[in-house]
């Protein structure tokens, strides 16, 4: 299994590693891809692990503090 930490990848690997995960949503949903994939910016600037980028959206659902916003079709 390849290593996805910071200091094994280069912010290229990161930018791919972020776009295959998510896949193509832009099609499937109506605003919600940019909010998605905003919050793994921090892991292709080489500033949190992958980790710490999801630790960080799950704190933010369990306290209720703003999130990415999901469009209806999102909500299939």
């Amino acid at each position: 299994m390849p290593s996805y930490l910071i200091k094994d990848t280069t912010r290229e690997q990161r930018e791919q590693i972020v776009a295959e995960a998510l896949g193509n949503m832009e099609a499937n949903c109506d605003g919600c891809m940019p909010g998605i994939a905003e919050m793994y910016q921090a892991y292709i600037d080489g500033e949190m692990e992958l980790r710490e980028c999801n630790m960080a959206f799950n704190a933010r659902y369990i306290s209720g503090r703003q999130g990415p916003e999901r469009g209806r079709s999102c909500m299939k």
